[in-house]
């Protein structure tokens, strides 16, 4: 992004208040960027509405609640200000919104990153819109609804029945304490509010997509109102324009810039282009504009092998599940989600599989700009897989999430569910298919991981999870024999058989590693190595096991950091290492991003 464009946002900022070290003050949007917005973070004021009866209170025209609370982060978490851990079915937001004057005759949004599970938003006590899904983004728009040059009142009506079956939740503990692979839960407002003016006309979404084969890139802009005005998309490396193009504002329209050169994004080479929108006029003035960015690279898989740009790609990931001590599932700091990216490159891996939690934009943008590629996954967990109003939920929430993460290069693979031992016959195979080509028809460059650890219905990776202690068992678990399927995880007659997808170990190790006094209430996988010795070892052994194994092309080591009870990290849950870091990388590097037995 420009040096002039971070000015004019600072400026903003402070023009409209909002200079008072505000918590996650960065543009949460980093890929479609605009200079007009303002940070809604800080200090709420809140109630709890255990009884459900807030609307009956008339608390949607409050202009004050009892509490105060520090958004983004929710009111489980220290950094909230509140620490209230226990059940939060139902809960109020409100704080005082003032709209600049300059902003008249523009279309006024309000931009929530995620609120969880279910929320309603009040303006000056009118309800605007509902909105269902605890992971997905959404914007309301409040133009009717205010006056630019003067203050109102916003209100969020939010409910959470993390043990009803029907929704979302991860890896958020439906008993009272953190259990096992399970941690303290999360209610409300979780990631940046923050409202915009955008023109009328302006540009809604683009959907941008790298064809290194044809050496191109593709943009299918869409637009708010269709009309007679122009649209300029420019391709910059640096300062130099490499390609632009002007169409109508019409979301006919698609843009074909060619590139005569491409230069290629990897996690070796995270080479990424500059690309902004123009919206003009008939007068040649802008009236929106859009700072982005895209990374020019390919990923299919054919022949049991996974590819980047055309080339065998061996991928070495680590389970990262976005869990903080502090934030619970909000970083408590830009600096933290760059910092977790740069921890994982460092101990020797390439990529991360998101483990049951949507993670915000920011995080996806660090992995963009520092090559590190992603598997994106839902946070399926609690939900009953085989409920029919279950199933609907999940999938309007993962097409929101999907439609919003699909031009970040280092997402590379779409994981929608984790483990789904307890699938059933009937509604189960309905509901992979259906989301599978759900996802394929709003994204057909990604290949799709239909559910991570087996229980397969229709999938381009066969994922297996394994945590097998002893690396020489390992190694022979994963051998393919003749006539037989390979190892996998479950055996249910309706689920698909192995036919040569890409095989890969998406969970195993899962070490465990504490202090003595820390043993009795953590655990890991396998008995506790005694001695730092001992743990590189059986680490060791176990990595060497998965590059002799034939046919797999990749794997997730469990995981990047502990979580609360589960410490089986090679960090320590506050990022501190645990061991020495350059030996650990060597151990994992073993296997190269380009080692394939395939041939």
């Amino acid at each position: 992004m420009k040096k002039t464009i971070i000015v004019a946002i600072l400026l903003l900022v402070t023009q409209y208040g909002n200079a008072n070290n505000l918590p996650r003050e960065e543009y949460p949007r980093p890929q479609f960027e605009r200079e007009q917005w303002i940070n809604l973070n800080g200090t709420w004021t809140f109630d709890f509405d255990f009884g459900q009866s807030g609307e009956n209170r008339n608390l949607q025209n409050s202009e004050q609640l009892s509490r105060n609370i520090t958004v983004p982060f929710c009111p489980e978490s220290r950094l909230s200000g509140v620490e209230y851990t226990d059940f939060i079915n139902c809960m109020w937001y409100q704080r005082k919104i003032s709209i600049p004057e300059e902003w008249e005759g523009k279309k006024i949004l309000v931009n929530f990153g995620a609120v969880d599970y279910w929320a309603e938003i009040f303006v000056d006590g009118k309800s605007i819109q509902e909105h269902y899904g605890g992971s997905s983004s959404f914007s309301i728009d409040i133009t009717r609804f205010v006056t630019p040059g003067k203050t109102h009142n916003l209100v969020v009506h939010v409910k959470d029945d993390l043990r009803s079956g029907k929704q979302t939740g991860g890896k958020q503990s439906t008993n009272f304490y953190s259990n096992g692979c399970l941690y303290t839960r999360v209610t409300g407002i979780w990631q940046t509010v923050w409202m915009e003016a955008i023109d009328k006309d302006g540009l809604k979404s683009s959907v941008v997509r790298p064809d290194i084969d044809q050496k191109q890139l593709l943009v299918i802009p869409e637009f708010y109102n269709e009309s007679d005005n122009i649209l300029e998309v420019i391709l910059k490396d640096g300062e130099k324009t490499i390609a632009s193009k002007e169409v109508l504002c019409s979301n006919s329209a698609c843009i074909v810039l060619p590139i005569k050169k491409p230069k290629l994004w990897s996690p070796e080479n995270p080479f990424l282009y500059d690309l902004i929108y123009l919206v003009k006029d008939k007068y040649g003035k802008i009236i929106d504009e859009v700072h982005s960015y895209a990374g020019m690279r390919k990923v299919h898989t054919a022949n049991g092998i996974f590819y980047l740009n055309n080339k065998p790609y061996f991928q070495r990931l680590v389970l990262d599940q976005g869990y903080y001590p502090d934030g619970i599932w909000t970083a408590p700091s830009d600096e933290a989600l760059k910092n977790d990216i740069i921890i994982g490159k460092n101990s020797g891996f390439n990529g991360a599989r998101l483990h049951q939690k949507v993670f915000e934009e920011r995080y996806y943008y660090w992995a963009d700009k520092l090559g590190y590629i992603t598997w994106g996954e839902s946070a399926s967990w609690g939900m009953d897989i085989n409920d029919e109003l279950a199933v609907r939920n999940f999938i309007s929430e993962w097409s929101d999430i999907v439609i919003r993460d699909r031009n970040h290069p280092s997402l590379i693979t779409w994981t929608p569910f984790n483990e789904t031992w307890g699938s059933r016959k009937g509604t189960y195979p309905r509901l992979i298919r259906d989301v599978y080509n759900v996802t394929k028809a709003m994204d057909p460059t990604r290949p799709v991981n239909d559910a991570s650890g087996d229980d397969h219905i229709l999938t381009d990776i066969w994922s297996v999870h394994n945590y097998e202690q002893d690396g020489q068992k390992l190694e022979k678990k994963l051998e393919f024999k003749e006539g037989k399927e390979p190892y996998r995880n479950s055996h249910k007659k309706y689920l698909a058989t192995y036919e040569g997808q890409p095989y890969m170990v998406d969970e195993f190790g899962g070490i465990g590693w504490m202090a003595p006094e820390n043993r009795k209430d953590s655990w890991g996988y396998g008995n506790i190595p005694q001695t730092e010795e001992e743990f590189y070892a059986r680490l060791d052994s176990q990595v060497k096991a998965l590059k002799n194994s034939k046919y797999v092309v990749g794997f997730c080591y469990t995981q990047l950091t502990d979580v609360e009870q589960e410490k089986n990290g090679i960090y320590y849950y506050n990022r501190s290492p645990k061991f020495d870091m350059k030996r650990i990388k060597s151990i994992f590097e073993q296997i190269s991003s380009t080692h394939t037995n395939l041939k």
